[in-house]
């Protein structure tokens, strides 16, 4: 139940100075509060567990509090990486959760342009910027309310396909 909370997993690692605290703790990428407070869990004699608890779980809060730890759900976890996609953003230790990487987003144009030399600027329902990059023509020019889905190529490219069209090369500019 506690780690259905935690699957986003923290931000920052924090050590405590506690009896849990003098064990030699692996180093898994799980911030060492949280070991120690799961490492309560071996305590065979259930008054010297729950007292582990206690003080692991109020050193978390505190840490918490202090926003020395931070938590986030995967709910949110997975709003930023959408909110993210398409920008060069390294990867922070696994911040945003590891193991599924978003290869696609599917939305709506909201607005649409052109730069001096015809290269498509789009803006999605979303708020995402796409500009064109390659000069690929559209069969139909993208419009306002156009279903759209960019996807990530190799190499760090991007590609948008406008109603179903063949994709243009694009680069997220805002």
């Amino acid at each position: 139940m506690m780690r259905t909370g935690l699957v986003a997993g923290a931000v920052v690692a924090i050590a405590f100075a506690s009896g849990v605290a003098a064990r030699s703790i692996p180093n898994t990428g799980t911030p060492q509060s949280m070991q120690q407070l799961l490492g309560c869990r071996s305590i065979a004699d259930s008054a010297q567990r729950l007292a582990c608890y206690d003080q692991q779980a109020a050193a978390v809060s505190n840490a918490i509090a202090s926003k020395q730890l931070v938590l986030i759900d995967k709910a949110r976890a997975t709003a930023a990486k959408r909110s993210l996609f398409g920008f060069s953003v390294p990867d922070f230790g696994g911040l945003f959760g590891g193991g599924d990487e978003l290869n696609e987003i599917a939305s709506t144009v909201t607005k649409v342009g052109q730069d001096p030399y015809g290269a498509w600027v789009v803006t999605l329902a979303d708020g995402s910027t796409w500009y064109q990059q390659d000069d690929s023509p559209l069969g139909l020019p993208p419009e306002r309310g156009n279903k759209v889905v960019v996807h990530r190529g190799t190499f760090g490219a991007f590609f948008m396909r406008v109603s179903g069209q063949p994709g243009i090369r694009v680069k997220r500019i805002g």
